[in-house]
């Protein structure tokens, strides 16, 4: 049964469809009504375009809930506050230009018609997880007003962080801006590599952990440039360039962040720029340089690879 391709619109949907009982059936629906619904919810959330939104669930509240079906990339249906958590990372992927805006007055749309906060139950992490791991402190913001759960944690199962909070989603992606909204909102933090991503391990005898909690903790410092612990934690004798679990230092982690301040202060504290993780076989300048491509413009990555090119 073939899935929909993830640009359809209801005008292309309308031109390619012969017979609409029969193209409905193809596509695993019960007719040509239920195809065209979920054709224009998702075109809908695209256009995060709140009025169109209400238009739509005032006529079909249940698409609030229900989740999105027969798509190609999200084969096991993706639920709609789930999906808009996504959005704006996943819009290069989509072609969607310019990136979409309003993504929290989307949710905010989807919870007063009955999505809830915290997911459906059984899910293997939470919508505030996912914003907190792609990054759009426009829906963590709502959630978090809306009641999220703030120290729920994901199923060991979950392909993120298993076991972790939305707190801890946000310091191993990355995601400053989300990471510092949840810790204002009074988020646990958990461990001494959480307290160092939100810039603070005053809590922690720095004597006590072991190397590699203090190495993962540098990287996660670096990664959010939190320049005041990554000094702490040297003075501490953690060594600038320990490689973690997964064979990269705190300069990989900074450089693939886009971490221009780190990645100078790490340099200035002997952090070595030709070092290779043990995994890939790449220097901090190639972790850079393949985030880059992934993301596409980002001036810290531009200004990293300037910093980085310079001590080849």
């Amino acid at each position: 049964m073939p899935d929909l391709p993830p640009r359809l619109g209801l005008d292309q949907l309308r031109a390619q469809a012969g017979d609409r009982a029969t193209f409905a059936r193809v596509h695993g629906f019960a007719d040509w009504a239920a195809l065209e619904r979920e054709v224009e919810r998702r075109e809908v959330f695209n256009s995060c375009d709140p009025q169109r939104l209400l238009a739509l669930l005032a006529e079909h509240p249940g698409l609030a809930t229900a989740p999105m079906e027969h798509w190609c990339d999200h084969p096991e249906g993706a639920e709609p506050v789930g999906y808009l958590t996504m959005l704006r990372f996943d819009a290069r992927r989509l072609g969607l230009a310019p990136i979409p805006s309003g993504t929290g007055a989307m949710v905010g749309t989807l919870l007063d018609a009955g999505a809830p906060a915290d997911g459906r139950p059984g899910a293997v992490e939470t919508p505030l997880m996912t914003a907190a791991s792609y990054g759009d402190g426009e829906v963590a913001r709502v959630l978090i007003e809306r009641g999220a759960d703030l120290d729920a944690i994901a199923a060991p199962s979950a392909g993120g962080v298993p076991g972790g909070t939305a707190l801890a989603h946000a310091a191993v992606f990355g995601m400053t801006d989300v990471l510092d909204l949840l810790v204002a909102a009074g988020a646990r933090i958990g461990n001494l590599g959480e307290a160092a991503a939100a810039g603070d391990v005053s809590g922690f005898d720095l004597a006590d952990p072991a190397e590699p909690e203090r190495v993962a903790a540098l990287r996660l410092a670096a990664g959010h440039e939190r320049l005041a612990v990554i000094d702490e934690l040297l003075a501490a004798g953690t060594p600038v360039d320990g490689m973690d679990a997964g064979g990269s230092t705190a300069l990989h982690e900074a450089a693939y962040n886009g971490r221009p301040r780190s990645v100078r202060h790490l340099l200035d504290r002997g952090a070595d720029p030709d070092r290779r993780d043990a995994t890939h076989g790449s220097t901090p300048l190639g972790w850079c340089r393949h985030q880059h491509t992934n993301l596409g413009e980002s001036p810290g990555h531009d200004e990293v690879e300037a910093v980085l090119a310079g001590h080849e």
